[in-house]
């Protein structure tokens, strides 16, 4: 069962193969959320700052009655933050809110309206300065792992070039139709484990008929064919969702895609 599986970072820590992802769930829904994938049995929950609950998140995990060892929590310090000494609050506070955090990532190399209109300026000075208060909070054991999040080959090679300890994880958006290969390969190649974001397109996925006739083929429903195909291409996915009946289907991946029909997923180019 997927839900017991884990890859094993870098740096020898045990992660969960699937999250339950938080991005613009409000505050209000984020409490019963996670504690309905905690129930259905999941144990890795993705948050950050910038999405502004973590404190439902923190709750939920408080409330659980599980053990915090047994729950692996990320969350991110904001795209905005671009220096030590805002990281370093950032990563204070939300260990504060959540009561612990396994993995603290970097949302993004650069402010997010500068990614939105893809503002060529890199931060290849700043986000050296973020690393280190990663690097000291890893180093005081405050976060179990530290990693990215949105970072291009360039960022990633300007961050290895400046600082001490690598990045164990890059997260980013893969889903059907949009797979960054040469990352992925280079992430792997480096020892980086990537996490997939929006793994179903955000729902547009599920409106594509070549995507829907394959998943039927396998008697499953789209979504879960798309959480599936991140997991043969060796990353984490990250499907978010309020909804228990979806969490527990999502959870649900007890088949193979083969290898033909995994080559077609890939040579769709856009969703």
């Amino acid at each position: 069962m997927i839900l017991q599986e884990t890859y094993t970072l870098a740096n020898g820590l045990a992660i969960p193969k699937l999250a339950l992802g938080t991005w613009q769930v409000s505050q209000q829904d984020v409490e019963p959320a996670v504690k309905s994938a905690l129930e259905i049995g999941y144990r890795h929950i993705d948050t950050a700052a910038a999405y502004a609950n973590e404190v439902g998140v923190g709750a939920a995990i408080k409330k659980s009655g599980i053990p915090p060892e047994e729950i692996f929590i990320t969350t991110k310090v904001p795209a905005e933050f671009k220096t030590y000494e805002k990281a370093k609050a950032s990563i204070e506070k939300s260990l504060e809110l959540l009561g612990k955090i396994d993995l603290i990532l970097i949302h993004a190399p650069k402010p997010w309206i500068q990614m939105h209109m893809h503002f060529p300026r890199r931060y290849y000075k700043e986000n050296p300065e973020v690393w280190k208060a990663f690097e000291e909070a890893y180093e005081a054991k405050k976060v179990g792992a530290i990693g990215v999040s949105n970072f291009q080959i360039k960022d990633l090679e300007n961050l290895k070039a400046h600082s001490k300890i690598k990045p164990l994880v890059n997260q980013i958006c893969v889903h059907i139709g949009k797979v960054p290969l040469d990352l992925i390969e280079y992430c792997k190649q480096e020892g980086i484990l990537v996490e997939a974001y929006s793994p179903i397109a955000t729902g547009k996925i599920l409106k594509n008929t070549k995507v829907t006739d394959i998943a039927q083929k396998y008697g499953v429903g789209t979504a879960q064919l798309c959480i599936k195909f991140c997991l043969q291409l060796g990353l984490l996915p990250l499907p978010k969702t309020i909804h228990a009946e979806y969490m527990k289907k999502n959870s649900e991946l007890d088949f193979e895609i083969s290898e033909e029909d995994m080559q077609t997923l890939l040579q769709i180019k856009k969703i």
